[in-house]
């Protein structure tokens, strides 16, 4: 009988991975996971921990954020006591930006702050590009984070962020990286949804209540209780 043995990295979650019974972790290694669900339900909550559990345990992250430039997220990041800047001085935390050049905030230049645009997907893969090139110089194993699909797709059309979507993950698997998406439930056609869908590895849906698997490698469908609370997610 052949055993497949399937390397899994902690999510950062606390219950979470105690949930999947896996007992060392979440995730496959080198998977893509979709974290979907309604507005305001944890979704940036659920990324800065999984980005922040990375960095914690020396493994650089890759973020792209259409939704906050970098000052935002470190103070995002902040209110549940995580301390994003040594990481970011250490160039462990690399972050493509691509609000802050269409919002008017405020952008100092460092070799692992990258800018580019909603408007742009092309130049955001370009980003992306040179990003990897870095991180994978350093350390084989890394995470990376899409925070979020909504927003491109309110500014791009949807078929288009689906294809920039399959690249992403085309790059990020190429590249020996887990990474996980967020998208706004509902914010798409029901068509493109299915497609966000067919194309990533795990599905995690967040309710406000529940966070239910609803598909994960190596593990059923499971559902349980959550909070978030001034330490991030915690899974009851």
């Amino acid at each position: 009988m052949v055993i497949e043995l399937i390397v899994r990295i902690s999510s950062g979650i606390p219950g979470l991975d105690e949930l999947i019974g896996n007992g060392g972790g979440s995730f496959a290694e080198n998977t893509v996971t979709l974290i979907y669900g309604p507005p305001k339900v944890g979704k940036s909550v659920f990324s800065y921990q999984f980005a922040y559990e990375g960095l914690r345990n020396n493994e650089p992250c890759l973020y792209i954020s259409t939704d906050y430039g970098l000052k935002d997220m470190e103070r995002n990041i902040a209110n549940f006591g995580w301390n994003l800047n040594e990481y970011i001085e250490n160039e462990n935390f690399y972050l493509i930006d691509a609000i802050s050049t269409i919002s008017g905030g405020e952008v100092e230049s460092k070799p692992n702050y990258l800018l580019a645009s909603v408007h742009n997907p092309t130049d955001i893969m370009v980003k992306l590009g040179m990003a990897l090139r870095q991180i994978t110089s350093k350390l084989p194993r890394f995470r990376s984070v899409l925070d979020s699909l909504t927003t491109l797709m309110a500014f791009n059309d949807e078929v288009l962020i689906v294809r920039v979507l399959t690249i992403y993950i085309m790059r990020i698997k190429e590249s020996g990286g887990t990474a996980i998406v967020t998208y706004t439930e509902g914010s798409a056609d029901s068509k493109v949804e299915n497609m966000l869908k067919a194309i990533v590895d795990n599905i995690i849906h967040l309710d406000g209540e529940n966070l239910t698997i609803e598909a994960m490698i190596g593990s059923g469908k499971v559902r349980a209780p959550y909070n978030i609370t001034s330490k991030g997610i915690i899974v009851d």
